[in-house]
């Protein structure tokens, strides 16, 4: 039996420790969810948006991104050249992205995205077809879109006055100011979507150095500057160029698991991403190339290995976001609470 005992706090000493406890709370929420690469518990639908890069990076005789999603439980769709309402399948480039999640018509494409089961490029997944919505959306443009043009430091326009909207990357306005532009305006639509998880694939380099320069800095921005202040938390950019710009020697070799090159991996239990790894002459092109810019089977390989395990750390955090959200505000109603009572008496009495 527990008797009533008086304890006379001050509301400093409440305060504080309210605060204490709120604060090891959400640290030992984020540690956890920081240090998860398993797979998730339940299959999770996935759709991959792509061309031929990701199409060979999906294959199982070529990357084996397929077979690696579905061992670690994600059921996994795609869209191929010719997919969907108006063949939007077939637009992936920068300019393009502005179509499916900010055009007029993105309702339309985004509604036959989410709802899309079919398989449209070959690799292995599983058997059971898992019921509902996708969830992870997976975007990635090809390489002729690492032929940006302009200055890194030209001014990004406001999306009502850049010309790279619906644009491909053909265009003269295909720049890496217009091109951070399209992708500071997605995130208006990422916001209103807490459900979904948005993996952004970086375009792979070119073999030609004209503009590696550019690419280079463009993807640099993605990862490190573009979700600055953006708190959804339901958006990730891999940099498959980046892990593209080295090798294990040469094209069929790759430098999968050294602790040299450029990579963006988990490593040492947090995410690395790694581009000064190259010394060579041309360090922002393609280290892989097969005769034309379409990486290499070890390429891909290279790629699957360090973009599966950042998935599920990703997407653990994300799916953390709602009970970690429950219980921040239960803690920060305690704290509101403590902080009345203590305004409205110097002391209280807890019996």
């Amino acid at each position: 039996m527990c008797t009533g005992v008086a304890v006379m706090c001050s509301r400093r000493q409440i305060l504080s420790v309210a605060a204490i406890l709120f604060m090891l709370t959400v640290a030992s929420i984020c540690n956890e969810v920081s240090a998860s690469i398993s797979p998730p518990s339940e299959p999770v639908r996935l759709i991959f948006i792509h061309h031929s890069c990701g199409s060979n990076w999906l294959s199982d005789s070529n990357g084996g991104l397929g077979i690696a999603l579905r061992d670690n439980n994600y059921y996994v769709s795609d869209t191929y050249y010719g997919w969907g309402p108006d063949s939007i399948g077939s637009s992936t480039d920068i300019g393009h992205w502005w179509l499916w999640f900010r055009g007029p018509d993105s309702t339309e494409y985004l509604n036959a995205l989410y709802a899309e089961s079919d398989q449209h490029s070959s690799y292995s997944r599983m058997i059971t077809e898992v019921s509902g919505e996708n969830e992870v959306i997976m975007f990635k443009s090809c390489y002729p879109n690492s032929a940006l043009k302009g200055d890194v430091n030209d001014p990004v326009p406001e999306i009502e006055d850049n010309p790279l909207c619906g644009q491909s990357c053909g265009s003269q306005y295909h720049t890496v100011a217009n091109a951070k532009g399209i992708y500071i305006d997605l995130l208006e639509y990422f916001n209103t979507r807490p459900d979904k998880l948005f993996m952004v694939v970086t375009a792979p380099p070119l073999t030609d150095d004209t503009y590696a320069d550019n690419a280079r800095a463009f993807n640099n921005w993605l990862v490190d500057d573009w979700l600055a202040g953006y708190a959804v938390g339901n958006v990730f950019v891999f940099d498959f160029y980046n892990v593209l710009t080295t090798n294990g020697g040469d094209s069929d070799t790759n430098d999968l698991g050294l602790p040299t090159g450029n990579h963006h991996r988990w490593w040492n239990d947090g995410i690395q991403h790694v581009t000064g790894g190259d010394d060579d002459a041309n360090p922002n092109v393609l280290e892989y190339p097969t005769g034309d810019n379409h990486p290499s089977k070890a390429g891909n390989e290279k790629a699957t290995a360090e973009f599966v395990p950042l998935l599920n750390n990703v997407y653990s955090s994300f799916q953390v976001i709602p009970e970690f959200s429950e219980v921040a505000v239960l803690a920060v109603l305690m704290v509101s609470t403590v902080a009345v009572a203590c305004l409205s008496k110097n002391k209280i009495k807890i019996a």
